[in-house]
């Protein structure tokens, strides 16, 4: 029997990603998965665009998001499947996610201005015209100004310097911690997975959240991963009976280099979205 592959982490132009939703569909095709999520920061505006585009193609679609939180200061992101992208619970609190992040902004670029950079939020906005109200702005398109007008000479350099954990400008938003993102997932018919738990550098309080029953899932495999936390957080999962998720944590390509790795670049055995499924279906019969 052939194995069918599914990359469970991808980001469109309704966040922080430069393809349309369509666009990843036809690059999951191209890459010969069956399937692939649609996991943006804090919306899920892309998704019926990516379903329409996939029912053509026949690659299947998983409606998600990636959910915005904050623990010991520090980022952490939360994946959603299989929610139900019209819950009106889910929808209002990504919108409070989404004015969150845009407080965030206005205080990055706020700092970005102490230190001598020439940079407001209306440019950035102004540099993407073409969002809605629904979709997010985030640090990858502060740091794409940044390059443009030449602080920077590259993404990377704009987020080591200024934009990432610890850099000059960065701001801890003020956000709901993990579980609650979990939470939120799960009462709105989804699997909620702990994503890229290698980039928290803290073990300890992964396998705190990972005890705590609140996740159905890890994403153990990630273009940002070693292979040595990749087997780590495998093992994690599998002690817990947990199913390990696959994500390239896709961005698309800022000056011919791709964020953070290409559609399908990591994957995993579409069987794990019966899993995923499955954890959702065991806990509607119970509710």
């Amino acid at each position: 029997m052939s194995i069918r592959f599914a990359d469970l982490h991808t980001h469109t132009t309704a966040s922080d990603g430069l393809e349309t939703p369509s666009s990843n569909v036809r690059a999951a095709s191209a890459a010969g998965l069956a399937a692939v999520a649609i996991t943006d920061h804090d919306t899920v505006a892309g998704v019926e665009e990516a379903l329409a585009e996939g029912k053509r193609l026949g690659v299947e679609v998983v409606p998600g998001v990636e959910i915005s939180t904050t623990a010991g200061g520090r980022d952490i992101h939360v994946l959603g499947y299989f929610v139900d992208i019209r819950d009106e619970t889910l929808l209002g609190h990504l919108e409070r996610q989404r004015r969150a992040r845009d407080e965030r902004n206005e205080r990055i670029a706020a700092k970005l201005r102490e230190l001598g950079l020439a940079i407001t939020m209306e440019e950035v906005e102004a540099s993407v015209p073409e969002k809605k109200p629904d979709e997010t702005i985030g640090r990858p398109h502060i740091a794409a100004l940044l390059v443009r007008k030449g602080y920077v000479a590259s993404m990377k350099e704009a987020f080591d310097r200024y934009l990432a954990d610890g850099a000059a400008a960065y701001v801890a938003p003020d956000r709901n911690g993990p579980l609650d993102a979990a939470g939120w997932i799960r009462q709105a018919g989804g699997a909620a997975v702990l994503a890229h738990p290698g980039l928290y550098r803290n073990v300890a309080l992964v396998t705190e959240w990972l005890d705590s029953g609140a996740f159905d899932g890890v994403e153990a495999y990630h273009s940002d991963h070693s292979p040595e936390e990749e087997a780590l957080f495998a093992r994690l999962a599998e002690q817990r009976g947990l199913p390990a998720t696959a994500g390239s944590d896709f961005h698309g390509a800022r000056g011919g280099i791709v964020f953070h790795g290409a559609i399908g670049s990591k994957r995993v055995d579409a069987v794990v979205l019966g899993r995923l499924r499955q954890a959702c279906s065991v806990r509607a019969q119970r509710q």
